[in-house]
């Protein structure tokens, strides 16, 4: 009933309006018994006694039918119009609000709920807690239409009414029943759902994995495990129908039988007419199928809490990110950043807020300090697993620190507005997304930006030369996440998105591993060209970096290990002063050179068979100088 509150008091007019359709549908469904009873009485009997009737009664009959009839119409009309709108705008206001819920949350959040859940509860969850609201019109008229019906009958034949009505404590009785049989199982389905769209877009997610790896038959076992027991849940759901509504049908049908036999009884003996009789059946006869909506909406109940349970469960969930009133005014300079003692940790399971060392968070960054000038170049250097990826989040403030702050141009990015923030700063991340639209969408994402600053973007980002060898440049289709295009070409469009922006932070995390030394060193050296140039979108930079010729291009260094900042200086400095530093670079750099030195071999080693393959099929004399 709360649930339904919910829907009743946010569509008032709506709802009223199809209780009222459902109310003169009630009411013509008694008036048809009333006009068939008067009919019968008047028309029919007289009729068959004398053996002939006027066009003036049979006129006035069918007046009186068809009449009760429009009105019916007219309210069955209203009824589920207004009903289906009541619905549907319910579960689209529902779908909107969780997705914004989505937007609010903050990623750490998000960490903690898998893609397939969230999709579940925007889609199957909303559809599931407003199911009854179709039918639930229908309910109220149902019960408006046995009060009229109820007076109508114990003013023809109390006694008749007395048998007829042990029918709806049956029927409410075994409704009861039906309930709690039903809600368990329909529970269980409904965790199911969301269950199976969740294994089914990891894998989807996982193609490239499943394809290279071989584990289509892994995969496929797995959804099938899930699917068959969703399909299980619902063969359950299935039986308990199957078990009830044949009795919930029958049981009106046999009040009919019940009454149509003591009414005959009390017609032979003279305590009621055939007018009487005929108006009682038939209004048993109509009520048969509204008290089943009664039914319909029960039925639907379990479904509907447990979606409203999951919903609000993402409604109510908090830790989004509050916003302070305050802008940032530096356009056309670099931005000034700070970052004060930033200690951050992802919850494993809870969303208990802000205890710390509790055992349920494991804390990547302790107490990370660091400055940057407005222009400067950061490298944040450090092994795998140091919390570089989560200091870019905090950077851009997809979530918040536990501890310690980070500041733009003096300001805590917690006192900046909503969306000021994200015109300030631009995050290339390590995981490249490009959606299936073409180069200009995914480089301007709906931004009003002319061709000309694209290709200024595509140029810094030294795309432009790929993209202009492409079929329809700019216009160029460029499949789901990008499949059409290279590892490389993916990252220089995505870091593209971010320079078309004109950020004044530009940070990258390892957002150029996919594109070879060379063009990453020409894609650093025109950044800092644009830094130094009074007309470029000078930037201030933080790279997340493993190649010494990317390091060497910072100003100053950052060397974290363990989520602390073991040492800061330059990358000479560094290299003088901090063995772990240098141990971590060279071994980078051990590692790209013995990857360039098989490349390279394998292509001397081809040399070498083909020059073999001339020198043994020639006939030049003096072989020794041939070989040599």
């Amino acid at each position: 009933m709360r649930v339904l509150g919910v829907a009743i008091r946010a569509e008032p007019k709506v709802f009223t309006v199809s209780v009222l359709g459902s109310a003169l549908y009630a009411a013509m469904t008694v008036a048809t018994a009333t006009v068939l009873g008067r009919v019968t009485e008047e028309v029919v009997l007289p009729a068959f006694r004398t053996g002939d009737t006027t066009a003036g009664a049979l006129a006035g009959a069918a007046v009186a039918i068809v009449g009760v009839a429009l009105f019916k119409a007219l309210g069955v009309a209203a009824r589920r119009f207004y009903a289906g709108l009541m619905q549907y705008r319910m579960q689209a206001r529902y779908r909107r609000a969780v997705t914004r819920q989505y937007l609010r949350l903050p990623l750490a959040w998000h960490h903690r709920h898998p893609t397939g859940q969230l999709l579940s509860n925007a889609n199957a969850d909303v559809e599931a807690a407003w199911a009854p609201l179709a039918p639930l019109p229908m309910a109220v008229g149902v019960v408006f239409m046995l009060l009229i019906a109820a007076v109508s009958i114990v003013l023809t034949d109390l006694t008749v009414a007395v048998v007829g009505f042990l029918v709806f404590p049956a029927i409410a009785l075994l409704n009861v029943v039906y309930q709690r049989r039903l809600a368990p199982v329909a529970t269980r389905a409904q965790q199911l759902r969301a269950e199976v769209s969740e294994v089914a877009h990891e894998s989807f997610e996982g193609g490239l994995v499943v394809k290279t790896l071989g584990r289509e038959q892994a995969e496929t076992e797995r959804f099938a495990e899930r699917a068959d027991a969703l399909r299980d849940a619902n063969v359950a759901v299935g039986r308990v129908r199957g078990l009830f509504d044949p009795i919930l049908e029958a049981l009106p049908n046999l009040g009919v039988l019940a009454v149509l036999l003591i009414g005959s009884v009390r017609l032979e003996a003279g305590a009621m007419t055939a007018g009487d009789l005929v108006n009682v059946a038939y209004l048993f006869t109509l009520l048969a199928w509204p008290i089943r909506a009664l039914g319909w909406v029960l039925a639907e109940v379990p479904r509907s809490v447990v979606g409203w349970t999951r919903v609000r469960s993402v409604l109510d969930a908090t830790g989004d990110l509050p916003y302070g009133p305050h802008s940032l005014d530096g356009a056309g300079r670099a931005a000034e950043l700070e970052v004060r003692e930033l200690r951050f940790a992802y919850e494993s399971d809870d969303e208990s807020g802000d205890e710390s060392d509790d055992g349920s968070k494991r804390h990547v960054l302790h107490d990370v300090s660091f400055a940057a000038r407005p222009g400067q170049t950061i490298a944040v250097v450090g092994p795998t697993g140091s919390g570089k990826s989560t200091l870019t989040s905090l950077l851009v403030r997809l979530v918040d620190p536990a501890d310690g702050s980070v500041l733009l141009d003096g300001m805590d990015v917690r006192d900046i507005r909503q969306g000021g923030v994200a015109e300030t700063a631009a995050l290339v991340p390590q995981q490249t997304f490009l959606f299936d639209d073409t180069v200009r969408g995914n480089v301007v994402l709906n931004l009003d930006v002319p061709d000309e600053r694209v290709w200024e973007a595509l140029r810094l980002a030294q795309a432009d030369g790929f993209v202009a060898a492409l079929a329809d440049g700019l216009d160029t289709k460029v499949g789901e996440r990008g499949a059409t295009l290279s590892g490389g070409q993916r990252q220089r469009l995505a870091l593209a998105r971010a320079l078309v922006r004109r950020p004044r932070l530009l940070i990258l995390d390892d957002a150029t591993s996919s594109v070879d030394p060379q063009v990453e060193a020409r894609i650093l050296n025109g950044l800092r060209e644009a830094q130094q140039s009074e007309d470029g979108p000078g930037a201030t930079v933080v790279v997340v970096a493993y190649r010494k010729a990317t390091i060497s291009l910072a100003d100053e260094v950052v060397y974290i290990e363990h989520g602390r900042v073991l040492d800061r200086g330059s990358h000479s400095e560094l290299l003088r002063r901090s063995e772990g530093y240098r141990n971590l670079v060279n071994a980078y750099e051990r590692a790209e050179e013995e990857h360039e030195a098989l490349e390279s071999g394998d292509d001397e080693r081809q040399d070498g068979e083909r020059e073999d393959s001339d020198i043994k099929g020639s006939d030049i004399e003096g072989s020794e100088e041939a070989l040599t």
